[in-house]
């Protein structure tokens, strides 16, 4: 457990949180004292996350909820706010993503409308139906997150999309929002440990080789920049993306490996 308290009574809804970078978000801020809602399509595994905040002595609660259904999300919304007296942080964590079709012009036009949907749209609707709660609770904060793949092409043409979408909505939103004393910010992660690479430990040994740290990432280093930006300790800070990367988009590994084999021949 850290033993910084910066959420100590606030109100915070996550998305997409029943596990990986969202699971590690909720625990990461109910440590902190904040009190969860744990919000995701799989109502189960959300429950299952909440149920282990409590253990730990933190608050959270869970609800099921599909970012894209406008009356899900104001459920949530109003759900969170009766049951902590106020929205204090959204983290828009919700997104999906369909792996590309061989040839990009047989993808459909469902894959592309569901990317967007979900991961874009998505937290357009959370942040529309929160931000007056977020205004009047005087501290508010929406966090996002984004990923590297909003900034360079690493594949899957929609979700890259919806990503670099989602950063600009960042800097747009956070213009609105400032006057009203809400900070909005964004976190791209690199590769991080999740389930979607459960049975992949060889593909993530392989990729760990081109991050300049050594290694991927662990949904605790994006839930570490979560509550940093949600936090107190950012006040003076909006608009921005973050990258947590490992250093991926600032050093090209290749060319700085090719270099050296190069100079040892």
């Amino acid at each position: 457990m850290t033993a910084m308290r910066r959420f100590e009574g606030h109100g915070v809804l996550i998305t997409g949180a029943a596990r990986g970078i969202g699971a590690a978000t909720a625990h990461r801020l109910a440590e902190e004292g904040a009190q969860v809602l744990v919000t995701d399509v799989d109502l189960a595994e959300a429950e299952k996350t909440a149920a282990s905040i409590r253990e730990l002595g933190g608050r959270a609660e869970a609800l099921g909820c599909d970012v894209g259904e406008r009356a899900q999300v104001e459920r949530a919304v109003a759900y969170a706010v009766n049951a902590f007296g106020s929205i204090d942080v959204l983290v828009n964590n919700a997104c999906w993503c369909t792996p590309d079709a061989p040839l990009f012009e047989d993808e459909p036009d469902e894959v592309w409308a569901r990317d967007l949907d979900i991961t874009l749209t998505g937290a357009y609707r959370c942040a529309r139906a929160a931000l007056p709660h977020l205004a009047a609770s005087g501290r508010g904060a929406i966090v996002s997150i984004g990923s590297v793949n909003g900034l360079q092409d690493f594949g899957n043409h929609a979700y890259s999309a919806a990503k670099a979408g989602l950063m600009s909505l960042t800097r747009t939103l956070a213009g609105h929002a400032a006057e009203r004393g809400v900070r909005v910010n964004l976190v791209a992660p690199g590769t991080v440990r999740t389930t979607a690479w459960e049975g992949r430990e060889d593909d993530l040994a392989l990729v760990s080789d081109v991050y300049p740290l050594g290694r991927v990432g662990e949904p605790e280093d994006i839930a570490a920049a979560v509550a940093f930006l949600a936090s107190r300790d950012a006040a003076w800070i909006t608009g921005t993306t973050l990258c947590v990367d490992g250093g991926l988009l600032a050093v090209n590994t290749g060319f700085r490996q090719t270099v050296k084999r190069h100079k040892s021949v």
